[in-house]
């Protein structure tokens, strides 16, 4: 990464944001009715959205189904008016398909699959918006959408970047600290056991560096759940009001 570009000698980067401080992160729950649970998020300029459908009897073939738990089905895909580049990105595409792995794993750790056996959920994520970060958002929207459904996790699943510039750790990295040729990593966390659900590292990195982007990463993400739970004790207050009314 280029030092001077990113990172100012005050130790503020190019929107203004401190080494280890978050974008903005807003998002709302239930935007779907057709589906189970649904959510849409905004980090930063990046915003995603996810669905998800089930626990349902499983599709197509029978051999797919596991009798001790449920199989989780995720899907990845970005908007055609994503990014400025406008290009057809066909669902099949090998970065769909590896992001859609990498959310698989992800929430294979959260969900509590063996309360569903011999069933299926689904989790449809889109990229409406891209400005770095795609992963982490699409973690944090899938994650809302699944409490909207009603499926029981061991804890939220939150997500984030980090990436080093002048030996300085930044978290959260927007489209064009990501793209500025540094090591960056994507964590997803599950905060209150600390247990990691997923590290993916996209260049090689010195070990006596790989603790503090780990620790960086780790603390975006307590603040990024501080935020998704935060949105749904909201939604919860809004459904009970209604309720009531």
């Amino acid at each position: 990464m280029a030092g001077l570009e990113l990172l100012s000698d005050q130790g503020y980067r190019l929107d203004g944001r401190r080494a280890c401080e978050l974008r903005k992160v807003q998002a709302r729950t239930s935007v779907f009715a057709q589906a189970d649970g649904s959510a849409y998020l905004e980090q930063g300029n990046t915003k995603a959205l996810a669905v998800v459908y089930g626990p349902h009897e499983t599709r197509g073939s029978r051999s797919k189904s596991l009798h001790d738990r449920a199989v989780i089905n995720c899907q990845y895909s970005m908007a055609t008016f994503s990014t400025a580049e406008r290009k057809r990105r066909p669902h099949g595409d090998r970065k769909s398909s590896e992001m859609s792995l990498h959310l698989k794993q992800t929430f294979e750790a959260a969900v509590l699959t063996e309360l569903y056996p011999r069933s299926q959920i689904d989790i449809y994520v889109k990229i409406l918006q891209a400005d770095g970060g795609n992963y982490s958002a699409c973690v944090n929207a899938a994650t809302l959408a699944l409490v909207d459904a009603g499926i029981p996790m061991r804890d939220y699943v939150c997500a984030c970047t980090a990436g080093f510039v002048e030996d300085t750790p930044l978290a959260d990295l927007c489209h064009a600290e990501e793209s500025g040729g540094g090591t960056s990593l994507a964590l997803a966390l599950l905060p209150r056991s600390g247990n990691i659900a997923l590290l993916q590292m996209d260049a090689r990195l010195h070990q006596d560096h790989l603790d503090a982007l780990i620790e960086a990463a780790m603390t975006a993400c307590k603040g990024v759940s501080k935020v998704l739970d935060g949105v749904v004790r909201q939604h919860l207050e809004e459904v009970s009001v209604l309720t009531r009314d």
